[in-house]
């Protein structure tokens, strides 16, 4: 069985990122998306399925055309990931700096 991909799979790539951006605005069909890129239809078309498997994008058939809408829900994960991250990174870095002035308060101090 294939493991489903995950958000933080799709948003690794900056070739997916800058789709995401493009039809966040607007939503868009494969061509025009392809047309934005120097790659092959083939390969964004790729990049274009890994985003709908997970979940980010949306295809919608209308008529010939499969139009591509951003849904970005799932981004929230993210953001609360990288909020809980930079809590994190805040604290170890503040204790740092309270131990390197504790460092160089006693260095002074023996001078």
């Amino acid at each position: 069985m294939k493991a489903r991909r995950d958000v933080y799979q799709a948003i690794a790539d900056p070739t997916r990122r800058a789709i995401i951006s493009l039809i966040a605005a607007q939503p868009h069909n494969v061509n025009s998306i392809a047309e934005k890129f120097e790659m092959t239809r083939q390969a964004v078309s790729l990049h274009v399925g890994i985003l709908e498997e997970c979940g980010l994008i949306t295809i919608k058939q209308q008529g010939r055309d499969r139009f591509c809408e951003a849904k970005l829900d799932q981004l929230d994960e993210v953001a609360t990931w990288v909020e809980q991250s930079k809590k994190l990174w805040v604290r170890r870095f503040e204790t740092l700096d309270q131990y390197l002035e504790t460092v160089k308060t006693k260095s002074n101090e023996k001078q």
